[in-house]
């Protein structure tokens, strides 16, 4: 019996196109759901959380299916580098083109989720800074990596989607920070002043705590899964 040929990798151009949509379509779910949840239950924050929560851990596990099999469905800068550390074959121009477009994607979605509700796009004032906030986007970031590179080393890439949507949507609320653990993500949500939106000032800081996040999530996939494998 003859091998399977291994699956053709899809051009860079539609990966990054993957990675545009897929990303901006989860900051839209995370931005249009905080709006709906403001409109629909105002003066109830633990019901509008719990509104956000549903849609961002329905959508984000959806989007990983849609998008799995063309780019990885990595949404998240963040993945993307621990995919890198971890053995994947991809050179600095191939993810600086998966992160500008994860990027991109994020403000884009922002914009789109404002444009729907009918809410102006501008810079959020919504002060997120705090020592518990930034240990809990440590926490949620190092889970999520762990999260995802404990199925892919294990054969069970094809869970990653509700796993990953699970997973979220448990760290909204185990989480200070209601768990961002996406760089892109928290730069897209910057450009909407709403329930789901964070002022400037945080980004880097929060950025910063992801990094960290992530690399403590990829020591732990080292020592617990040590085997080669990538998105």
């Amino acid at each position: 019996m003859t091998p399977s040929p291994p699956p053709a990798v899809a051009p860079l151009w539609r990966r990054a196109l993957a990675e545009f949509l897929g990303a901006g379509l989860l900051v839209t779910v995370v931005i249009g759901s905080g709006i709906a949840a403001e409109r629909l239950s105002p003066g109830d924050v633990g019901l509008q959380l719990l509104e956000n929560s549903l849609a961002t851990a329905l959508g984000l596990a959806v989007l990983i299916l849609v998008f799995q099999t063309v780019s990885g469905a990595h949404l998240n800068p963040v993945v993307t580098l621990a995919d890198r550390a971890l053995g994947a074959r991809r050179g600095p121009v191939e993810i600086s083109v998966y992160v500008v477009a994860q990027i991109a994607g994020g403000i884009g979605g922002a914009v789109l989720a404002n444009t729907m509700f009918g809410v102006a796009t501008t810079i959020s004032s919504k002060d997120r800074l705090g020592a518990g906030h930034l240990l809990a986007e440590v926490v949620a970031t190092a889970g999520l990596v762990l999260v995802i590179f404990a199925l892919v080393r294990t054969g069970r890439a094809a869970f990653v989607g509700p796993a990953v949507g699970a997973y979220i949507g448990a760290a909204y609320w185990f989480t200070s920070s209601t768990s961002f653990a996406n760089p892109a993500v928290t730069i897209g949500r910057i450009f909407s002043d709403t329930f789901a939106g964070i002022a400037p000032g945080c980004v880097p800081w929060f950025i910063g705590a992801q990094l960290v996040g992530g690399a403590l999530g990829l020591a732990l996939v080292l020592v617990l899964f040590p085997r080669k494998a990538t998105l």
